[in-house]
């Protein structure tokens, strides 16, 4: 279960004492247990094993960290242009893209800040360009500019554009899986301690709703082997998991129902069209999301997606080949010349939501990210987070500032 023998020794051993804050007198553990170790998860328990005389549990269901969500999407670096200006998702993604682009050149993550360029087809979807370039020039460092068709002809002669197109210099691309790499091997550079394969099965508060702490029932997924670990503090970063999570502490009256929105991707392999940004459609206020696109990849190679299929549980993995041509109906809008024959089916991401909402903040049903001190509930030590989708990668490490916020304000 643990990845680290003498760690593992030691939280068996139940740990020595370490105050989560002065007015509280327990033994527990560890000091904070998160669950879930995708981009999020493994920023904030990062984050928390920096402070000293802490100590940090990483709880994850599978058997690496970073295998859902985090590793199943398109690696973008978003730049916070779609979000609603007094939105949760639009402070941290603003936040965590200036957070992940400093510490990628700071620690050589690959990364390219490329740029992408949102194409519009129609007066209407022109319009829309210019909603998202006003809204742009409210925010703080989210600069956006229209490219005329003329100079885009030049920089990008295989993109189609009929009305407009309105460029995105501070969107880029990352590795996602280097990006989680370094995360974790920092997180157990700073002591913090990694339980894979460990599935939450339960979850006690303890004392007046956590007042005392936290014990929490994990079962090997391998072996079946049940433990039992408490901790000072939680924090729910389970992702696809989170409403389960959530779940297992409340009464049954707030129950969460968890919604999946299945995005596949398809892969390209001609060299020609190519282009040398991300190509995004105008956006469509109340789609679940932001619209089959273009990315690149570091290598510089070509994918299509992500589109958006509700699916009925978060396993369905598989790429729903029958998708293919409403998607390559999509591609030639913007990318007439594609060879239909290059484009296959790659994988597929399962994004978690809360409701089946838009994924503009001016669409019916937008849902912003829920990043939650649930102390202004009654409970002790515990963070919430739900419905955590894109821009979650680019948001993780500013997530992680407002959860240590939350515990430790």
């Amino acid at each position: 279960m643990f990845r680290n023998s003498i760690r593992g020794q030691r939280a068996s051993k139940f740990m020595q004492r370490r105050c989560f804050t002065s007015t509280i007198s327990r033994q527990a553990d560890f000091t904070h247990a998160v669950i879930g170790g995708g981009a999020v998860g493994l920023a904030i328990a990062r984050q928390l094993a920096g402070r000293d005389g802490t100590s940090t549990l990483l709880l994850e269901r599978n058997s690496a960290v970073g295998m859902e969500t985090s590793s199943r999407n398109s690696e973008v670096i978003h730049a916070g242009l779609y979000y609603g200006a007094d939105s949760l998702k639009t402070k941290v993604c603003i936040r965590g893209r200036q957070m992940l682009y400093a510490l990628c050149a700071q620690y050589n993550i690959p990364h390219k800040n490329m740029g992408k360029w949102i194409v519009a087809q129609t007066d209407q979807q022109y319009e829309e360009l210019v909603k998202v370039h006003e809204f742009s020039k409210t925010l703080e460092n989210v600069p956006t500019h229209f490219v005329s068709l003329k100079q885009a002809a030049i920089e990008e002669p295989y993109v189609r554009a009929q009305t407009g197109i309105l460029a995105s210099p501070s969107t880029g691309i990352v590795d996602s899986h280097a990006y989680m790499q370094f995360l974790h091997g920092d997180f157990e550079e700073r002591g913090g301690d990694t339980a894979l394969n460990s599935n939450v099965v339960a979850i006690t508060p303890l004392g007046n709703k956590g007042s005392l702490g936290w014990e929490i029932l994990v079962r090997d997924k391998a072996s079946g082997q049940e433990n039992t670990f408490t901790a000072e503090s939680i924090v729910n970063s389970a992702g696809l998991g989170a409403c389960d999570v959530n779940n297992m502490i409340v009464s049954p009256d707030q129950h969460l129902t968890q919604y999946y929105a299945k995005g596949n991707y398809f892969s390209y392999s001609p060299s020609t069209p190519s282009t040398k940004h991300l190509i995004y459609p105008a956006p469509e206020p109340g789609l679940g999301g932001l619209g089959t696109h273009l990315t690149l990849d570091i290598a510089g190679r070509i994918r299509f997606g992500p589109d958006v299929e509700w699916v009925d549980s978060a396993e369905d993995l598989a790429v729903n080949s029958s998708r293919l041509p409403q998607a390559i109906e999509q591609i030639r809008r913007f990318l007439p010349d594609v060879k239909i024959e290059g484009i296959q089916p790659d994988y597929a991401g399962i994004r978690p939501k809360l409701a089946r909402g838009g994924a503009v903040g001016s669409g019916k049903g937008f849902q912003d990210f829920v990043v939650r001190d649930m102390a202004g509930e009654g409970w002790s030590g515990w963070v919430n987070l739900l419905g955590i989708e894109s821009p979650g990668l680019t948001s993780s490490l500013a997530i992680a500032e407002v959860v240590e916020g939350g515990l430790y304000r």
